[in-house]
């Protein structure tokens, strides 16, 4: 268990050591076009909510904004209230302690951001995502021709458990993107309910600014993912399968080997197909991993642990990774479609994923939140 968990950190530190040089110039890139966009994102992170978890169950209501979308804008408001933040269990080291928290009522996607309303920001704007953007080879002599290309990470599962064994089962693939989240042999077809996978950070903050809202900090989204349920190991109770049923979609089988797609999904999922919490949010567990306003540091819980409660906490000032200290992080949350419950904790609300800002995957979206007396301004 130790070796696969092992492999895997040094799988995924691999492929982004290899874009590493790309990443650098790709921001520099990123901030220009948003700016000749009109779509420019504050990089002023104070401003940006943070923090963690949930103990008083929240009331549910729904709010509606006008879309020809089945499920655009669709808010559930979840009460503030104090719990317990972090996870104690021996592979989430970053989340511990636990330590109580308050936050403040807020307004909650009901579902990830999906393809279709990701399509809509996209065609009423023009935007281009960190993916889809070239890059300038004067500014990167070294780096060969093809990383210069449009394109991002994708999966790439061995065939067989030899195969597996110093296997990198992630690939840097020209023409993946949002619109292709497999590669360009790939398309949106059949997926305009799907969670839009590929996104960056930077792409989910300037679909948050044109709908007016923005992106959850880490103690809202553990909150809204609790459902009122206190010190539970997933957001429905303390069972991976209560009666045998599937709660969430995540890896069945021998990853990265054998998926058996039990939960009857080979990949993501259509949004709402499984029960929704407590709360009345769906897929907060598993499906894709989502972003968070958060700077990631693995110490910042032991600084917070030193007050009684902390207040609508905001996350660190700047991110750290020990062991990528010049990549800038965001905590990521809930798990994917990719995590089984041998390897991965994404599945726990208290398990920290991380994910570098400049970079999306497809196992990665994201859902938005609205302060409480936010108003649409802007009819989508």
């Amino acid at each position: 268990m130790r070796k696969l968990k092992l492999f895997l950190s040094i799988a995924v530190i691999t492929v982004l050591l290899v874009v590493s040089s790309v990443i650098a110039y790709k921001k520099t890139l990123a901030l220009k076009t948003d700016s000749d966009s009109g779509l420019a994102c504050s990089s002023d992170t104070s401003t940006s909510g943070r923090g963690f978890w949930a103990s008083t169950k929240g009331a549910v209501a729904e709010k509606t904004s006008s879309s020809s979308s089945e499920l655009s804008g669709q808010m559930v408001w979840v009460n503030g209230g104090e719990f317990w933040m972090g996870d104690a269990t021996p592979d989430s080291e970053d989340a511990h302690p636990v330590h109580k928290v308050h936050v403040d009522g807020f307004w909650m996607d009901q579902y990830p951001v999906t393809n279709e309303e990701y399509s809509e920001f996209v065609k009423a704007t023009g935007y281009v995502t960190v993916a889809e953007r070239t890059l300038d080879p004067s500014a990167y002599p070294n780096v060969p021709a093809e990383m210069l290309e449009p394109g991002s990470v994708v999966f790439d599962p061995p065939k067989s458990v030899e195969q597996s064994s110093g296997h990198i089962w992630w690939h840097w693939q020209k023409g993946a993107s949002w619109k292709h989240p497999d590669g360009p042999q790939s398309d949106l077809r059949g997926r305009e309910k799907f969670p839009v996978v590929q996104i960056a950070y930077e792409d989910a903050e300037a679909y948050a600014q044109w709908k007016g809202k923005r992106l959850p900090t880490e103690a809202e989204w553990e909150f809204a993912a609790r459902g009122g349920l206190d010190r539970k190991t997933y957001s429905w109770g303390d069972d991976l399968h209560p009666q045998g049923k599937f709660m969430a979609n995540f890896w069945q089988g021998n990853f990265p080997v054998q998926n058996l797609s039990e939960d009857g999904f080979q990949g993501p999922s259509p949004v709402g197909s499984f029960p929704a919490n407590a709360f009345g949010l769906y897929d907060m567990t598993g499906n894709v991993w989502q972003w968070t306003s958060d700077w990631y540091r693995p110490d910042y819980y032991k600084t917070l642990s030193k007050m009684r409660v902390v207040k609508n906490p905001q996350g660190p000032e700047a991110a750290l990774d020990p062991d990528e200290p010049a990549v800038r992080k965001r905590v990521q949350k809930g798990g994917s479609y990719l995590c089984s419950e041998e390897y991965c904790g994404g599945l726990r609300p208290g398990f920290r994923g991380k994910g570098d800002v400049m970079s999306g995957s497809p196992q990665v979206g994201f859902r938005l939140v609205q302060d409480d007396g936010a108003l649409h301004t802007v009819s989508k």
